[in-house]
């Protein structure tokens, strides 16, 4: 399993600049985004963000980790809501495509992070251990499925997760290149079918 994320609460201040950041990567993209552009959408002056975080990079890091967060907390409504393996990984799948359909702006500005990567090794990292650690909550669910009965006892549940994976950041960079939600719909569908045809018994 990837290293969890922290377990300290994020303060009200962090979480409103977490928030600032990303209406302002909405706005302005990863390239054009600056901590002014952040500190105009926190509605106070870039010290008030320096005091928290040194740099840019040292910001993108932990707004990188509160989407994990948030990812996480998807996971946790959805054992909540349905216990069943197939339908669990169906409402992961759901929140990595279906939605997203309304967040362009914010996977596009995700996407460009991702092409900056390489040459921003704190970015990178937590980029690394959130891919990770998303692969690793989709191969507990698919182990778990194995274990019940309900998914087929020959499957592997990390390459199972990681052609699931690989689905969605495909999926999410077409969104991008072709600003066309249906690709989402469609790679929903593609996830589903690979679930029903190799996962399930």
């Amino acid at each position: 399993m990837a290293d969890t994320p922290t377990d300290r609460e994020s303060t009200d201040v962090e979480v409103a600049i977490m928030e600032a950041t990303y209406r302002a990567l909405r706005e302005h993209g990863y390239a054009d985004l600056t901590m002014r552009a952040i500190a105009e959408e926190y509605g106070k002056t870039t010290a008030a963000i320096h005091y928290h975080y040194d740099t840019k990079d040292d910001l993108l890091v932990a707004f990188l980790e509160y989407l994990l967060d948030k990812f996480l907390d998807h996971v946790h409504d959805a054992r909540e809501a349905e216990a069943e393996p197939e339908r669990h990984l169906g409402d992961l799948l759901d929140g990595l495509l279906i939605d997203r359909e309304g967040d362009y702006d914010l996977v596009c500005a995700l996407l460009e992070m991702r092409a900056q990567a390489p040459y921003h090794d704190a970015i990178r990292e937590q980029l690394v251990r959130n891919d990770e650690y998303i692969r690793d909550v989709f191969a507990t669910v698919i182990a778990d499925g194995v274990e019940r009965g309900v998914f087929r006892d020959d499957v592997d549940p990390d390459a199972a997760a990681s052609a699931l994976i690989t689905i969605v950041k495909g999926a999410r960079t077409r969104f991008v290149v072709l600003a066309d939600p249906s690709v989402l719909h469609v790679a929903r569908d593609v996830a589903g079918t690979y679930v029903a045809d190799v996962l399930e018994v």
